[in-house]
């Protein structure tokens, strides 16, 4: 049976941040040489969802969606599920997360920002009006405070509340006053838009998740985790 995997990610018109993408399609494809291997985007970029999904089923037995995407939110519910839904053989695995990798990869990336295990901490997700993304937002913010000293808060970057900056400020009125003592765990996947506005809170700021072998590691899981 031939199979293929498409990783589906938002998309992004930051160099860097379609940089992170591309290493992670290869990751994967190296990782599984007996798969075909494809990146789509729901936005900003191409090749198009659909068309790739298209394209794949004429020639597979089997096409897996994996999205690249953090949370569910419209573009699982919406876009992945609107193009598998057209071929019998076509499947979407549910988005990267929340997943205790992720939350590894977020205390990593907090450790190489400098900052200490007991410090005070926001986590910073791009947010979505669904439901479901809310709920995946506080599950990853739960995963991270279990593998964290510090206390843990939720910040919005859109679509919900609290908002980041509301957030950091929470914080830092928790500890002196000092929004240099709250560090914001970037919830991420690379550099683009959102990290950017980031970087002007105050507050120090880790690295996005990026292209850590563990993202495709999570990828592969979904992919098997699919009964296709």
């Amino acid at each position: 049976m031939t199979r293929a995997l498409v990783v589906c990610a938002h998309g992004t018109d930051n160099p860097q941040g379609q940089a992170v993408v591309r290493s992670i399609v290869a990751q994967v494809a190296r990782r599984r040489p007996d798969l075909t291997v494809r990146e789509a985007y729901v936005d900003v970029q191409q090749p198009e969802l659909p068309q790739v999904v298209n394209d794949l089923a004429a020639q597979h037995d089997s096409v897996v969606v994996v999205p690249l995407l953090l949370s569910s939110g419209f573009h699982t519910e919406v876009d992945v599920a609107q193009a598998v839904a057209a071929h019998p053989h076509a499947h979407a695995a549910p988005a990267l997360g929340p997943h205790a990798l992720l939350a590894q990869v977020l205390v990593d990336r907090l450790v190489d920002a400098g900052a200490t295990l007991n410090a005070p901490v926001v986590l910073a997700v791009a947010g979505s009006s669904r439901a479901a993304g809310a709920t995946d937002a506080e599950r990853m913010r739960d995963l991270l405070a279990e593998r964290w000293a510090g206390t843990v808060a939720l910040g919005y970057l859109a679509a919900r509340q609290p908002s980041v900056d509301d957030a950091v400020r929470v914080a830092a009125a928790e500890h002196g006053g000092d929004p240099g003592a709250v560090v914001v765990a970037s919830y991420l996947m690379g550099p683009g838009f959102f990290h950017d506005r980031l970087t002007g809170l105050g507050a120090r700021v880790s690295a996005p998740l990026g292209d850590d072998p563990r993202l495709a590691e999570l990828v592969l899981r979904r992919f098997e985790g699919v009964d296709s």
